[in-house]
């Protein structure tokens, strides 16, 4: 994704099992090379985390915008 990744958007790199395509190569974007999957950012579970990640997204955008639901 070389614009990055819309909020509430499915990365295009997670194969069937939310694993990624592209780990450990060197197109790896920067920001999942420092992404850190905790518990409190991940969750315990996939419905845990998706909606963990959404919080997250839509607390970060900009005032007006919204956070699809795409892909979940």
């Amino acid at each position: 994704m070389p614009d990055g990744k819309p909020a509430g958007e499915r990365c295009i790199q997670l194969d069937t099992h939310n694993r990624c395509q592209i780990f450990g190569l060197p197109e790896r974007p920067e920001v999942c090379l420092r992404f850190s999957a905790t518990v409190d950012v991940c969750g315990r579970s996939d419905p845990e985390a998706y909606e963990l990640l959404r919080w997250l997204e839509e607390d970060t955008l900009p005032k007006g915008d919204s956070v699809s639901t795409q892909g979940q």
